[in-house]
């Protein structure tokens, strides 16, 4: 089984996953890593003051030894279960990495000297720049792109897919990942990748949480708990002067007791949780999510552009007729575009070789003798040709050609412009060959739309997620895909600038954009969207641009990352409500016990009808800890994500979550309270 596939049947219930959390939460301890939760550091100072003051009571056997020790048992379990909900997140994480370090090995590469030999050195020798030949059954030994060949590779160690797919050279599809196996041919691969900085060193980092930075949101969200905190560490450090006043002291149990229940204590322990689980399930599908900050901005994106070839298309657009101009055999016409695509190394000219052979048997060619010069395509003269027996040959773009015709005084007929049109209209692309500056006809290339995308884009649609498709071919063309795909709009013959313009406009007007892309001309755009997916087949250029890589390199599976992001976001915001709400029970449970024997009229406060004083303040403090064990679930797993719009949200956030977060406090300390006065605990 590859290592993807045993991450993905690991459970948070697995026992291995259970006991590293026990043992991570008694490490959380160290107050240089409370203090960055501010809450449950005041927690923990809070639990270290009445362990001292308990100490105390037992070495001059004052005070109530029975009560103390259970409150401050009872705080340190607060912290601790805290730290167990951040440990469960990290468990995960930390179980995957595990898996994926134990996949990687040392293996031997046969690196290339400047004097074309090879030489075998270990794949942890290889630098950035040096060059190896990988042959069929072995195992590519760091990242890279290849720079020459074609081969057949086996990804399922990084995927988890068993199905081989096409690395080759000179495309968008060159990139390649150490560990990794080649199945078919040799290939010539560039190493992009010190050791240590492979894409697979990457993923271990990041699964392990080693990487993961707090989110704006987060943030903001810490800043508001510690504001609240030490709002009420005022207000309880000021009431003890007004408990003497009145004739009430109140012991330190009492006042810790009464300042951890007061501040959120139940979403402050769950907020790292959340933001590690964010990324854990983004891991879960597929996504390697390079940063906390990008799976929140999924959540909040607004437009979303999708590259065209390999995105919502297939990518590899293949030959499938041939229209001859008038007074040309399609013979003559097949013979030419094969002539002319010999020297066309990309995946087009290579089908029209292919469509030439099966339709007109034209294959084995010797062309030694003919004094053949090839002219290879090239993105700026969008043309590749040959010159022979006094033939120029000449097959691309209809505008090259058309320009190249005109230098020679001819153009294509009414009849062939048609044909043009109608193939453009068709979604296919049309490329012209011509002889000795004359049209011969028209090759319709056909781009296919991967199943589905209309369906997907309807639900991107649902979420308000307006969706773009962005490419090179011309207007005609690119609103034929855009017709069949379902996207909202279009951006046709688009350069890179073009794409970083459409981006920087969008995001002036207030909008978060995600852009999905898998090629070179890609990564500017993705690197200034607020969410950048670089499919996992494309480029590596494309892949360290991007803040997200789908190792599937499925478009569609930006729908899953923005409800995933949108999830963590509803789960932040229930919580945040849950645990302000529960505040408010416990304020009926405490402020009573504090003051009723000096102001008994506050007896009318204790709608709980608790026993005594000491039970009201230990069943709030034991519901306070419990509560955090019981919504680790919920923070892990997330709150499920419903397209709605804003205020319905709200609406029901604030009856689920707001109005239980009232309601559970009522009945869980209730409960408590007969337990521990039935058990005699106080």
């Amino acid at each position: 089984m590859d290592p993807v596939s045993q991450v993905r049947k690991q459970s948070l219930t697995d026992t291995k996953i259970l006991a590293r959390a026990v043992r991570d939460s008694f490490r959380k301890l160290d107050p240089r890593a409370m203090v960055k939760n501010p809450v449950m550091f005041v927690v923990e100072v809070g639990a270290l003051l009445t362990t001292i003051e308990l100490i105390s009571n037992v070495m001059h056997h004052a005070g109530e030894v029975s009560f103390g020790l259970q409150i401050t048992l009872w705080l340190w379990f607060t912290v601790l279960f805290a730290n167990f909900a951040e440990a469960m997140a990290e468990g995960r994480g930390k179980a995957q990495a595990d898996t994926l370090r134990k996949s990687r090995a040392e293996t031997e590469a046969k690196r290339l000297r400047k004097d074309c030999t090879t030489e075998t050195v270990p794949s942890s020798q290889l630098r950035s720049g040096d060059v190896v030949v990988v042959t069929a059954g072995e195992f590519i030994p760091g990242d890279g792109e290849v720079i020459e060949g074609v081969a057949s590779v086996d990804e399922s160690a990084i995927t988890g897919e068993s199905a081989p797919v096409i690395r080759e050279s000179g495309g968008d599809r060159s990139a390649v990942t150490g560990g990794t196996r080649v199945l078919s041919d040799e290939i010539k691969v560039r190493i992009t990748s010190n050791p240590g900085e492979t894409f697979l060193d990457r993923m271990i980092r990041l699964v392990e949480g080693a990487s993961r930075q707090k989110t704006p949101n987060e943030i903001a969200l810490n800043i508001l708990l510690a504001g609240l905190t030490i709002i009420f560490l005022l207000a309880v450090v000021t009431l003890q002067p007004f408990a003497i006043y009145s004739g009430a002291p109140q012991s330190i149990f009492v006042l810790v007791s009464l300042l951890v229940c007061l501040i959120p204590t139940t979403i402050g322990g769950l907020l790292s949780a959340i933001g590690i689980a964010g990324m854990d399930r983004m891991i879960q599908r597929n996504v390697i999510a390079m940063s906390g900050r990008a799976v929140e901005a999924s959540g909040d994106v607004d437009v979303l552009l999708l590259d065209k070839t390999g995105t919502i298309t297939l990518g590899n657009r293949a030959a499938t007729h041939f229209f001859p101009a008038q007074g040309v055999e399609e013979a003559h016409l097949a013979d030419a575009a094969q002539l002319s695509s010999f020297a066309d190394e990309t995946p087009e000219g290579r089908s029209i070789v292919v469509l030439a052979k099966e339709r007109y048997k034209l294959r084995g060619r010797d062309l030694s003798s003919h004094a053949a010069t090839f002219i290879p395509f090239s993105a700026q003269t969008r043309m590749s040709g040959v010159d022979m027996d006094g033939r120029e040959i000449r097959k691309g773009a209809p505008e090259s050609i058309l320009q190249f015709c005109c230098n020679h005084g001819s153009g294509a007929s009414a009849e062939l412009q048609v044909c043009i049109r109608d193939i453009a209209n068709a979604g296919g692309t049309p490329l012209l060959v011509s002889e000795n500056g004359r049209v011969l006809g028209c090759i319709a290339l056909t781009d296919i739309v991967k199943g589905g995308m209309r369906e997907r884009f309807d639900q991107l649609r649902a979420m308000g997620i307006r969706t773009m498709m962005i490419t090179g071919d011309n207007p005609l063309t690119a609103a034929a895909i855009a017709r069949e795909a379902g996207v909202d709009d279009f951006l046709a013959e688009a350069k890179p600038e073009d794409k970083m313009a459409l981006i920087k406009r969008e995001q002036a007007k207030g909008k978060l954009v995600a852009m999905t892309g898998d090629g070179t001309n890609d990564a500017p755009a993705l690197a200034q969207a607020d969410v950048g997916v670089a499919m996992n087949t494309g480029t590596q250029a494309a892949k360290e641009a991007g803040n997200m890589v789908d190792l599937d390199s499925n478009p569609t599976k930006l729908i899953e990352i923005v409800e995933i992001g949108k999830q963590l976001l509803i789960t932040r915001g229930a919580l945040t409500t849950f645990s302000v709400a529960n505040d408010v029970a416990k304020y009926f449970a405490i402020i009573p016990a504090m003051f009723a024997g000096v102001f008994p009229v506050l007896g009318a406060l204790n709608i709980m009808r608790l026993r005594t004083p000491e039970s009201a303040i230990l069943s709030a403090v034991i519901f306070n800890a419990v509560i955090i064990i019981a919504l680790v679930p919920l923070a892990l797993r997330g709150v499920r994500y419903r397209p709605m719009g804003a205020a319905a949200l709200l609406r029901r956030n604030l009856l689920l979550y707001g109005v239980g977060g009232i309601v559970a406090p009522f009945i869980g300390i209730k409960i408590i309270d007969v337990m521990l006065t039935y058990l005699r605990f106080v």
